[in-house]
């Protein structure tokens, strides 16, 4: 049985509307997401929820932590999964970009998001494919997710020892990781990884530091209270410096660099605080959305508990989208249906994976 709407699954679900919508350049909806109006997005409360989420699982409905061992193969069992949706939903997506390219005879869109390299360099790319080096454009939130849970058995492992040492490892990768400028390289092609994980990687960790905390520390919801004026300026200033594209250029901000630019591969501090703002704004929302829209928080819960379904069929959907309104020339009809449309699937998607684990398995034979 599904369990009840809660703040977790509520945010999450408005996370992967945000990320379906903002994955369809130039659309009119795009303009109404909040990566709009701040420095942050949906990537980071996605991320941050994914922390969160693993320490609910680690503890179980009692709270009690489970043995080290099985937090281990629960990890890694999600990585593989996560894992396997990639390789699914690229397949997808490079014979979406092949069948779209053979339709219309335009060549051109095999470039599409970085897909030149599958057709004109196979042998390689298949390698670089299979092992999250080569990547597609929108398609790349996914793989940072691997990487991310291959990391957290360390961080969720040594915080019972101490959390001061898990935070302290954390944020020492995060500076190392901005201060030298590591991430991991793409291949076959030249560059990096879109998301690097070496700095993301403190968000997933200070979501589930958050909930270590909310658990057991009576200060917590005090201070989170308290600090709520920061956080609704953290979003004013925010909203100012997006409202007016105020950012930083790259090239003279002081060294290194990476601390001091809102780049959003690097998870930079700018970032980093806005999110926390973000958050510290907004909390309560969810009680009081549950209260007065109790079919719109259901809503966005379903979305949220079924996330990695509902995340693949989004990132299928807001291609085939991209590539209707390329066909179609866009506007705001088109819009209105691609988005609407997507949503919808998205619904259906948490609805179909939620009937199938309620219904009972065939007596039949194959």
């Amino acid at each position: 049985m599904a369990r009840e709407p809660n703040a977790v699954d509520f945010w999450r679900g408005l996370a992967l509307i945000t990320i379906f919508i903002n994955h369809i350049p130039g659309n009119f909806f795009q303009d109404f997401t909040y990566s709009q109006y701040g420095i942050s997005d949906a990537a980071e409360l996605f991320v941050f929820l994914a922390g969160w989420s693993i320490g609910i699982a680690v503890r179980g409905r009692k709270g009690v932590l489970e043995p080290a061992s099985r937090t281990l193969l629960r990890l890694l069992s999600r990585m593989v999964e996560v894992y396997r949706a990639q390789l699914v939903i690229t397949a997808i997506a490079l014979a979406m970009l092949a069948g779209a390219a053979l339709y219309t005879d335009n060549p051109l869109l095999l470039e599409w998001h970085n897909a030149g390299p599958v057709f004109t360099d196979p042998v390689q790319t298949m390698v670089g494919w299979v092992t999250l080096l080569h990547q597609l454009g929108f398609f790349n939130i996914l793989p940072l997710y691997v990487v991310l849970l291959g990391l957290a058995p360390i961080f969720v492992l040594l915080a019972r020892v101490s959390r001061g040492l898990a935070l302290g490892a954390s944020l020492a990768l995060y500076g190392v990781a901005l201060t030298f400028e590591l991430n991991v390289p793409s291949w076959p092609g030249e560059g990096h990884w879109f998301f690097n994980p070496f700095s993301w990687q403190l968000l997933l960790v200070l979501g589930f530091m958050a909930h270590e905390w909310r658990r057991e520390a009576s200060g917590f919801l005090v201070w989170r209270r308290r600090l709520k004026p920061v956080g609704i300026a953290i979003v004013l200033l925010g909203a100012y410096l997006a409202w007016f594209h105020i950012r930083p250029d790259p090239l003279l901000v002081p060294e290194p660099r990476l601390f001091f630019t809102f780049d959003k591969s690097n998870l930079p501090p700018a970032r980093l605080i806005h999110f926390i703002g973000v958050m510290l704004a907004f909390q309560g929302v969810f009680g009081w959305i549950d209260t007065h829209a109790a079919w719109l928080s259901r809503q966005f819960a379903a979305l949220g508990r079924n996330s990695l379904a509902v995340f693949s069929v989004g990132s299928i959907a807001s291609l085939a989208a991209q590539l209707l309104r390329f066909w179609t020339g866009g506007g705001f009809a088109v819009d209105v249906f691609v988005v609407g449309s997507g949503i919808g699937l998205l619904a259906f998607t948490a609805w179909f994976v939620e009937w199938r684990s309620r219904s009972p398995p065939s007596s039949g034979t194959a």
